[in-house]
């Protein structure tokens, strides 16, 4: 008698259980919408974390390092979400580990899903991406690689922003690449290469009259070509 009263209690603690989660489960997904609705980024937050302890799923993880991402707040990105390359990762996931890498200046391992972000979906946008990263770096055989990809597939209606100043701005993606185009070659030898890095720059500034970062590079690399005329001139 008492196995069967201990059996009996057993299930209705379970069903009690399941009922309680059940309920905890709609609240949160009603809160969710409530906070999407809303534009609540924390309360979105608050109830995707909840919904995935409740009920843990790969895609409420995505999500939730999506919203992270979304918000600037890359190292909780990618506490939720990891830092390994898989195979089977969502292509959302993979854009969120490489953007977060990529902020928190874990350039190497940011390339690695940059990479795999273009092989699942080639483009001039994530070929930018690979070839600024991959000059970072010193790679200049990778960066120029992704930069001829980007100056032969650069759309008229790409757009690509800076920030150099207070006021952000925008240029044309195939002068984004242009500019790349003047850094690498100046960095392959940069004293040999200043006057063809420049050239490069005068042919940018055509292309994006308002490329403010054109001028403030050219007027450096002119610098050291006269510092360079001046270190070169024989002493008395």
């Amino acid at each position: 008698m008492k196995k069967i009263f201990g059996l009996v209690l057993l299930t209705v603690s379970f069903m009690v259980g399941a009922q309680t989660n059940s309920e905890l489960l709609k609240h949160y997904e009603a809160y969710y919408k409530e906070m999407k609705a809303q534009g609540d980024t924390q309360g979105i937050i608050n109830a995707m974390t909840h919904l995935n302890v409740l009920s843990p799923s790969v895609a409420r993880k995505d999500t939730l390092a999506y919203i992270y991402m979304r918000g600037n707040q890359y190292m909780q990105a990618l506490n939720t979400i990891g830092i390994k390359q898989n195979a089977t990762d969502s292509d959302i996931a993979v854009e969120v580990k490489a953007v977060s890498l990529k902020a928190v200046k874990q350039l190497e391992l940011a390339i690695g899903h940059f990479e795999e972000m273009f092989k699942r979906s080639p483009n001039a946008l994530i070929a930018y991406e690979l070839a600024d990263l991959n000059a970072q770096i010193q790679n200049f055989a990778e960066a120029d690689k992704h930069i001829a990809y980007g100056l032969a597939n650069s759309k008229p209606d790409d757009k690509k922003a800076f920030y150099e100043t207070q006021t952000p701005y925008e240029v044309p993606l195939k002068a984004a690449f242009m500019y790349l185009n003047a850094i690498s070659t100046f960095s392959k030898d940069k004293t040999a290469n200043i006057d063809a890095a420049v050239d490069i720059l005068d042919e940018t500034l055509k292309e994006a009259p308002n490329f403010r970062l054109i001028q403030i590079t050219k007027t450096e690399l002119l610098r050291q070509k006269q510092v360079q005329q001046q270190e070169a001139q024989p002493k008395n």
